[in-house]
């Protein structure tokens, strides 16, 4: 199933539309299809700008799925840049040589917010939710959120999302500098129009040449990349976290009506329940 359905509104314009599942979740086949549109991104002369949106009530992007099939990621063959084709993703579309927005409405958490970080501009429902849950869990996030939010958030900011592992709202998220602003759910879409519109607008060349000179002043290293994803692979999937994980599964893990709704909080509280085995290492 294509989980990215693309509208060209305009050639210098596209919609993408991400759905996979009721709660939205990105399982390898995201990792392979994103990296198919990206070339497409990379390859059309006309383009300038993507808005990248979902319609799942709820959620943009929940997170990684934790029943995905772990050893085919693993054997996943490195990307253009000569990285996991996971990070290759998201540092070729930070890279784009146009501009890439997120339309985010509901929950972006774990690789779904390493997502919208990738993306160079964030507009957020006032009922969007963001966060890297990943400590909850015993892992180290692997898709950039050290790398990107220390830039944007600070590190302070950064550690304070990071180790609290909670759910940060939109409001929080855009005094942060995690989103570049918070619009009412019900103007989301016609506001985050009428912006891309706009640089569509633009002269495509002097949209490339900002967006390259922006990147080279801000993006971190492919190096800080690379050792992400290496401890997110080291620390993912350990044997003393499996019994916390299926506790999440039994609360209603992955489906959109259970504990994903306040994932965050909730993972935070069951950790420090001695009955649920909290304070594992």
């Amino acid at each position: 199933m294509e989980q990215f359905r693309v509208t060209k509104v305009q050639p210098s314009y596209w919609r993408v539309t991400f759905g996979n599942g009721p709660a939205n979740l990105i399982d390898p086949d995201t990792v392979e299809q994103l990296a198919t549109l990206t070339t497409e991104m990379e390859n059309d002369p006309a383009l300038t700008v993507v808005v990248f949106r979902s319609e799942t009530p709820g959620y943009f992007m929940a997170h990684w799925d934790f029943l995905s099939d772990t050893r085919r990621v693993v054997a996943m063959k490195p990307g253009p840049t000569g990285l996991h084709p996971y990070v290759d993703n998201f540092v070729r579309l930070s890279r784009l040589p146009i501009a890439t927005i997120a339309e985010v409405r509901g929950r972006a958490r774990g690789a779904g917010s390493e997502f919208v970080l990738a993306t160079d501009i964030r507009f957020a429902s006032d009922q969007a939710i963001f966060g890297q849950f990943e400590i909850g869990v015993g892992s180290v996030p692997g898709g950039g959120a050290m790398a990107r939010l220390s830039r944007l958030a600070g590190r302070g900011r950064a550690l304070e999302i990071l180790l609290g592992g909670d759910d940060i709202p939109a409001a929080r998220a855009a005094d942060y500098g995690y989103v570049n602003r918070v619009v009412p759910d019900a103007e989301l879409e016609a506001f985050t129009d009428g912006f891309a519109r706009r640089i569509a607008a633009f002269d495509r060349v002097a949209v490339t040449g900002i967006k390259k000179l922006v990147d080279e002043a801000t993006l971190p290293p492919d190096t800080e990349f690379a050792e992400g994803l290496k401890s997110y692979f080291a620390t993912a999937g350990r044997p003393e976290h499996r019994p916390f994980v299926q506790l999440l599964f039994n609360n209603g893990l992955q489906q959109p009506d259970g504990i994903e709704r306040d994932l965050g909080t909730a993972i935070g509280d069951l950790r420090q329940s001695p009955s649920a085995g909290g304070h594992q290492r």
